[in-house]
Parts: structure tokens; sequence; C-alpha cells
């Protein structure tokens, strides 16, 4: 009963306190991730979301072009795995900074590591690293560049 005896002005204070705690506590990072079962870079870039700080649902598919073709991912941007973050796809090597950055795209329906490039998360190669892009799809189809990740020599 010590808050009954305190001042409405510290209650309110303190409610404020106790509320704001609550609404501040973050949202679980969880990702499903759609994959080949005999792709050993798929898994190392679920090692690299894991040890970012997501919860990974991990499905092995039998098709995954049928996975593709659900989430509207354009062919040209294609890779091995097929996430979903929070209702958008998330194709191929992403590094899960882009990933926690598409929750303040709402503009967006995905995005994308085209194909395979060396150095990128899950495809790391010893002294091998090329540039890449990661690319952000809108709901209607266009695509830019978002990131720029450059190789080293």
């Amino acid at each position: 009963m010590a808050i009954a005896k305190q001042s409405p002005l510290c209650k309110t204070l303190l409610l404020a306190l106790f509320l704001g705690t609550g609404a501040q506590a973050a949202e679980p990072r969880v990702i499903d991730v759609h994959r080949d079962a005999n792709c050993g870079c798929c898994k190392n870039w679920i090692r690299h979301l894991q040890a970012n700080g997501f919860t990974v649902r991990d499905h092995v598919e039998p098709d995954m072009s049928v996975v593709k073709k659900k989430l509207a991912v354009p062919n040209r941007l294609g890779s091995c795995h097929t996430g979903v973050y929070r209702g958008k796809f998330v194709e191929g090597h992403v590094p899960a900074e882009q990933i926690v950055k598409l929750e303040r795209q709402k503009d967006l329906a995905g995005i994308a590591v085209p194909g395979m490039p060396a150095g990128s998360p899950g495809m790391e190669v010893p002294n091998v690293s090329v540039t890449y892009h990661v690319v952000g799809v809108d709901r209607q189809g266009k695509e830019r560049v978002l990131a720029t990740y450059p190789g080293k020599p």
C-alpha cells in the first residue's frame, strides 16, 4: 500500500514507467527458412541468423520453386533458400542487419541477395569476397538497391 501514500504526480510517473517498460520489450525475431535438404550454405545462413538473435523455424522443402512462386519472389533475384519474416520474403544470403531494417520498410514485399555471392552470410570462403547488393522489392514488383556490401580484394 506504499503507492497509496504517494502524491498523484508520483503515482502517474510510476504508472508511466511501469507501462513504458512493457511497451519497450522487443518482439522476438522469428523467421521461417525454406531450403533444400542437401544445401550446406543454407545451414550456414541459418547459423548466421541465430548468432544475430533470430529464432529460426527450419523447413526442408521437396520443391523450392513452389515456395518461391507462392511468395512472388522474382526469378532473377533467386537464390538457394527463401525466408519469410513478418509476412515478407527474404531471398538468399541477406545479412541479418538488413532483415531487421525490413521491419521499418512498410512498402516492401521482400528483400533479396541474388545468387550466392562469396563473402555473404553463409557463403564465407577464406580470402574470397565479391561485391553484392541487397535488393528491395515493393508490392508492385519495382526493385531498388537497399545496400551494397563491398568485396575484399
